[in-house]
């Protein structure tokens, strides 16, 4: 199991003025720091858009994390980052303002076959809505586990707070014994029986079409299950 270093946002917001990304370290206007071609892919990682394009100049590293402008849908990932046995995937997520898009962003793990016609993976996603979403995916064929359901934990694009220039929300899928247990900011929004489901794999970030996002964390944790 390889472990993601976490990374924390202690100040993040967007000037009105000037549309600046302010984290420790870092300040640069966020229409820029998409574009510019000094800011690098991250070092290692693969894309995959649903149509089969390789996806990477959607993703930018930017410490603290990564940053994602989507074209096409797609997965994010870094093919030595992996999980299995019992563990913890959680990732924390900053939406920037989706112009009225209710577009679905989240983690995914147990990939397979990511570059091959048999990829497979499980997915949680939510959208600006208050929504979230988990799916399954083989080859080309995606099933739903649950389908687009409200919950309170997900914080909105409309409630994101006053003055405030992203919504941020920290997705967690934990998969302990016999279970696979499916959270947002702490609190489980769904659970469904690990038997039969992708589970042991590359984990990584899935985003959907026209979103703009920065991930400040990605991370791998094992965990202890009481089998008492």
């Amino acid at each position: 199991m390889l472990s993601v270093p976490k990374l924390r946002v202690r100040e993040m917001r967007l000037a009105r003025a000037g549309w600046f990304l302010v984290v420790p370290g870092l300040v640069m206007p966020l229409a820029a720091a998409a574009q510019e071609d000094r800011l690098p892919p991250p070092e290692g990682w693969l894309a995959r858009t649903d149509h089969g394009g390789d996806g990477m100049d959607a993703v930018r590293e930017m410490p603290p994390g990564w940053h994602i402008t989507t074209g096409p849908a797609g997965i994010f990932y870094h093919p030595e980052t992996t999980a299995s046995g019992d563990f913890r995937v959680e990732s924390t997520v900053f939406l920037f303002d989706p112009e009225g898009r209710n577009e679905g962003f989240g983690v995914f793990f147990g990939g397979t076959d990511l570059e091959g016609d048999g990829q497979a993976y499980t997915y949680l996603l939510l959208r600006q809505d208050g929504s979230v979403i988990v799916k399954r995916r083989d080859g080309g064929e995606t099933s739903t586990l649950l389908p687009w359901t409200k919950h309170d934990a997900v914080v909105t694009w409309a409630a994101r707070g006053e003055g405030a220039a992203t919504a941020k929300n920290v997705l967690y899928v934990a998969a302990a014994g016999d279970d696979l247990i499916f959270g947002v900011n702490d609190q489980e929004v769904f659970r469904v029986g690990r038997d039969g489901q992708h589970v042991d794999g590359v984990v990584g970030l899935r985003v959907n079409h026209g979103l703009n996002l920065h991930i400040s964390a990605l991370e791998v944790t094992p965990v202890e299950v009481n089998d008492g």
